[in-house]
């Protein structure tokens, strides 16, 4: 559940349930899940996630004044 507790533990669902399963918890069986679906490996599924993630916390593009 790390990746949406940051608990530290990928592979422990705290009791909530797995996502891909219907549950409320983001673990390493569903990154395993969803690389399956995808014809890719667990590794370039979390590395989509983590490009994707990281963009989306990079600082907005200020206005420069001239």
């Amino acid at each position: 559940m790390c990746y949406n507790c940051g608990c530290g533990i990928p592979d422990d669902d705290m009791g909530r349930g797995v996502l891909s399963k219907g549950g409320a918890s983001l673990v390493d069986e569903d990154f395993q899940v969803m690389a399956t679906r995808w014809g890719m490996t667990v590794e370039e599924a979390k590395e989509n996630s983590y490009k994707l993630l990281k963009k989306q916390f990079e600082p907005k593009d200020v206005e420069k004044k001239i």
